[in-house]
């Protein structure tokens, strides 16, 4: 009874989503491949989840119950970072990275600007009729969101989330990863040119159909 109890099981009840291939968990959750194959297995085996067109939950009732545990859990052991960033997945709501962000997963990691770990924003685009939804769901876990980033110096721990409401929300998916269309990305940048001077570059090295003005070019070692 107890041998699917384990942290990445419970990351995959949380995540999965109908019709999820065992690739678009792994990249949600961001863990490996054959990874989540095996934990897949195990979950199938234990009759949480089966193949039907792709990936389904048999039983709705064992994500909430999941889902309660985590947020229990957060009280003494708050998310992480990297954490946070998959937080969203375990809901059902519509979300795309923006901003800081969304320059981060369409330079698949390439770019970050720099954040202080003890003050650090999370940027993220929402339905605009889902923002009170999204502040409840991210205070059951203790990370304070609102639709402006708040003073470090107002809040009792290093995460935040800055909502940006939408009345409709396009996204694209980057390594398993929802965010604002690439073209929304590179008008961001050029808005903030000089801190995303590189990601400019980098972009459009990346992909054909971005086109900057961006002359930066990273000194060879």
């Amino acid at each position: 009874m107890y041998e699917v109890c384990g942290e990445k099981e419970l990351k995959v009840l949380l995540a999965l989503d109908r019709g999820d291939s065992i690739s678009g968990v792994a990249r949600k959750i961001d863990e490996n491949r054959e990874t989540i194959r095996r934990v897949v297995n195990r979950l199938e085996e234990a009759g949480y989840v089966a193949y039907d067109n792709g990936l389904q939950l048999l039983d709705q009732s064992i994500r909430d119950v999941g889902l309660e545990f985590v947020a229990t859990a957060a009280a003494t052991s708050s998310p992480s970072i990297s954490e946070t960033y998959i937080l969203p997945q375990f809901t059902d709501m519509d979300y795309a990275f923006t901003a800081i962000d969304a320059v981060y997963v369409w330079t698949r990691g390439g770019y970050q600007v720099a954040r202080d770990p003890a003050d650090y924003p999370l940027f993220i685009a929402v339905r605009e009729q889902d923002v009170e939804a999204w502040m409840t769901f991210f205070d059951r876990f203790g990370i304070p969101a609102a639709r402006e980033r708040q003073s470090a110096e107002d809040l009792t721990g290093a995460i935040q989330i800055v909502l940006d409401p939408q009345p409709e929300l396009e996204t694209e998916m980057v390594d398993g990863r929802p965010v604002i269309p690439l073209q929304e990305t590179v008008a961001f940048a050029n808005e903030h040119y000089a801190t995303f001077e590189s990601a400019l570059d980098m972009l459009g090295r990346m992909y054909d159909n971005v086109d900057t003005d961006a002359e930066y070019r990273l000194e060879p070692a």
